[in-house]
Parts: C-alpha cells; structure tokens; sequence
C-alpha cells in the first residue's frame, strides 16, 4: 500500500481545461447528463502541505467561478476538501475527507441535499496520466449504492497560458 502524503495533489498544479459531465437533478432516478467546459488553475500552498485551485464554469444557463482548497494532515496522512461556489460565497461546503492509495484518491462527507441525509464521494482516478479524472457521487443509504452525478476530465494547457479566464 502507498501511504498518502503531502504530495498527492502535485499532478493537479498548472492550468488546465476542463470537461464538465453532470446530472441535471440528483438523487431521483434522473439520466439526463449535461456537458459543458471550463478551466482550473491550481497551485501548492502552505509550503506544499496544501493546494488550491481556481474554477471556470461555463454552464449552459451562464459561467461562474469556485475555488477548491485542500489540506494534508501530516499526523494522519488525511486530505480534507473544500469547495467554494463563487455563487454562494460566504458558504464552504462540508469537507470530505480521505486519502489516497496507488493513484486513486477517495474522500467522503456526510451532508444533506434537500433536507435528507446524504454520503458525499470524491474520487480521483487516472492521477499518473496526462487526462486526470474526478468524480462526484452521492448515496442516500450510507454508501450502499452510488449515484456518480458529476465527472471532470482535466486535460493540461500549455504553462503560457495564463491563470483561468
């Protein structure tokens, strides 16, 4: 087993497009997928136990922007993340938590979406590749059954190009 450790996020530091696929509603059943573009930058902080990235969002119904903040705890080899919707933005949602193990990192929360109690999943795959991969998923009876309702495909843009516009 490799153990997680501050350095498990450098694959993300650098600009990157990004290629949005999320359900338009979440757990009801629904299939309906929309697919839109966008951009990341990200960055080390906190001298590299940490990172942070700014979002571009190019919804169909209008562009936004989020920012992702992450945390290594060196004692327990933990992640915890945060995100930020530009939207709502005196609201950070609840941070999963997790590491990572061979390349795939896993985190996991407990929240509420509609007033009912909720699993939240992140999973990062495909981390040692130049097209990393992470996805969002949600269960309603704690983690029995997975809805992946959002996937982003990173694909690097040259260092030249600037911070996310």
């Amino acid at each position: 087993m490799t153990p997680s450790s501050a350095h498990d996020f450098d694959f993300l530091h650098g600009h990157w497009h990004v290629s949005h696929r999320r359900l338009r509603e979440r757990l009801c059943g629904n299939t309906d997928w929309q697919s839109f573009d966008g951009t990341c930058a990200a960055q080390a902080i906190l001298g590299g136990g940490g990172n942070v990235d700014d979002n571009l969002l190019h919804l169909p119904g209008g562009s936004y922007r989020a920012a992702t903040l992450r945390t290594h705890d060196p004692q327990t080899g933990r992640w915890s993340i945060w995100w930020l919707d530009g939207r709502q933005p005196h609201r950070l949602d609840v941070p999963v938590v997790g590491t990572f193990e061979h390349g795939v990192g896993s985190f996991f929360a407990d929240d509420v979406l509609d007033g009912r109690a909720i699993r939240v999943r992140f999973r990062w795959t495909d981390t040692g590749t130049p097209c990393p991969c992470w996805e969002q998923a949600f269960s309603a009876d704690d983690g029995a059954h997975w809805e992946i309702n959002w996937t982003m495909r990173f694909r690097r843009v040259a260092t030249d190009a600037g911070p996310a516009r």
